[in-house]
């Protein structure tokens, strides 16, 4: 990439390119992804050549189309004082994601399970294309990437689609995750490590000796990627790409940093650096998957020594707020996490959904096929237990459509009896961003209802039209002229 694929303003130092001694690498990042969807879906890949600016045009764009009933991949060709364009959206499709698998989007929480718990040893290749530029020391510019301003009252340019790759300073076993990155100068990100997974306790365990916490973030990754890195029930010695590569079902391909961690040899930009111990600084407001300004934050500070991409790099950026691109693969990976909890004491479990509405987290439904009385509440106090975000569980029996929270909330209507079917847990761990959660200890009570028919005795037959008569009707109404 060129000095101006950053900005006209840079003029990086570089370092000779050399051939990649795996051409194939492009397949397990953002422009493998971009490829299978030109090719199987051209119409949810969108190219927009108009100017646009990074200060909110970007996400609102997202917002705008979803709001049309649209959820494509969009590539915003030209922005405003950068010649690198910005890739957005690439996560906000489930049609898509589940074509990641080669599978139907109905399919997609039960084959995300099976996969993600196939761990596939990776591979280290010798060359990757985003070290064809390195910048370091006072060549490091952040501000000269274009970094979206996703909505107003963001306290400043945020970087969504970083991952952040770390090694446990105890066991050595490394992890990537998402974590919001608030640009702060040059060299200089503000980073909140609230969701008080693996990247607080390396940080944690670092601190306690002093020392910072070595990292990377990439950019530009496939959404498998993305997916496997929201992964948290896994034994401790298995690492994330390792669960990445079982979603590939192949190895996953990594190439070192200066600093010596691993990351995707297929992302497109990346940093090198050091979360620093001791050190805190005002990081937020951001525009939280919550649909609110999110003020709550660890306040970290991390330090960018260095920065890689290629020559000709795409900036990734996930739409926020509750931007379908910021939360379906959080709906899908707890779907996953969900069902694989279920399924081991309750083989009768059907299907589980987190709808994107709930912001990804907080509520789930449980279908399935009740063969004895005290089974729903079983599933709700089993799933409440997987995932601390997920605050309300209404599990429904086989004739509903979990899809669809219309059937949902007519189950609740019509078969729920507050005072035997409804289950409160006071005093649980939610989530620190919830606004509901107490701001001292980020506790909360916990609901369950139980929306399935009784057992053992007569309940109102449920009115259907059958298969049969929905095609007929179809094609009265197509021969009408009515598009269906």
């Amino acid at each position: 990439m060129a000095a101006t694929c950053c900005s006209s303003r840079l003029e990086p130092p570089r370092r000779r390119s050399r051939p990649l001694a795996h051409p194939d690498l492009d397949q397990q990042g953002l422009r493998g992804f971009l490829r299978m969807v030109d090719a199987r879906f051209p119409g949810e890949l969108l190219r927009i050549r108009t100017p646009v600016r990074t200060r909110l045009d970007i996400t609102s764009a997202v917002f705008e189309l979803e709001k049309a009933g649209r959820d494509p991949v969009v590539v915003f060709e030209q922005v405003e004082g950068h010649a690198m364009p910005v890739v957005t959206n690439t996560t906000g499709n489930r049609r898509l994601l589940a074509a990641c698998l080669d599978v139907d989007a109905a399919d997609l929480p039960t084959a995300f399970r099976e996969r993600c718990q196939r761990y596939v040893p990776c591979e280290v290749v010798d060359r990757a294309p985003w070290q064809e530029v390195t910048l370091e020391g006072d060549a490091v510019d952040l501000t000269a990437l274009p970094i979206p301003i996703h909505f107003s009252v963001d306290a400043a340019p945020y970087v969504t689609a970083g991952q952040i790759v770390a090694r446990d300073p105890v066991t050595g076993v490394d992890t990537t995750g998402f974590h919001r990155l608030m640009l702060k100068g040059r060299n200089r990100l503000g980073v909140s490590l609230h969701s008080r997974r693996r990247m607080w306790e390396f940080h944690r365990r670092a601190e306690e000796r002093g020392e910072p916490l070595r990292v990377a973030v990439t950019l530009g990754v496939h959404p498998l990627h993305y997916m496997g890195s929201m992964v948290y029930a896994y034994p401790p010695g298995v690492r994330k790409f390792e669960i990445i590569g079982g979603l590939f079902d192949a190895p996953y391909r990594l190439a070192r940093c200066g600093n010596g961690l691993e990351v995707p040899a297929g992302a497109e930009i990346v940093l090198e650096g050091e979360i620093l111990p001791g050190v805190h600084e005002p990081e937020g407001p951001f525009s939280e998957f919550t649909g609110y300004a999110s003020y709550r934050s660890t306040q970290n500070v991390l330090e960018v020594r260095r920065v890689h991409m290629r020559r000709d790099a795409m900036f990734h950026s996930v739409a926020s707020g509750m931007a379908k691109d910021h939360i379906l693969v959080s709906c899908i990976t707890r779907e996953g996490e969900i069902l694989n909890t279920l399924r081991r004491n309750l083989p009768n479990v059907l299907a589980v959904h987190v709808p994107h509405t709930t912001c990804g987290a907080f509520m789930a439904f449980v279908k399935m096929r009740k063969t004895a009385q005290g089974e729903p509440q079983q599933a709700i106090m089993a799933a409440l237990g997987t995932e601390f975000y997920t605050k309300y569980v209404i599990v429904v029996d086989e004739d509903v459509d979990i899809f669809d929270m219309n059937d949902v909330m007519w189950a609740v209507a019509t078969r729920v009896r507050a005072e035997q079917d409804i289950v409160m847990v006071p005093g649980c761990k939610g989530a620190i961003l919830d606004p509901t959660s107490d701001p001292d200890t980020f506790t909360l009570t916990k609901m369950g209802i139980d929306a399935t028919r009784p057992l053992g005795r007569d309940f109102a037959e449920r009115l259907v039209i059958s298969d049969e008569q929905r095609a007929r009707v179809r094609g009265i109404l197509a021969e009408a002229g009515v598009a269906m």
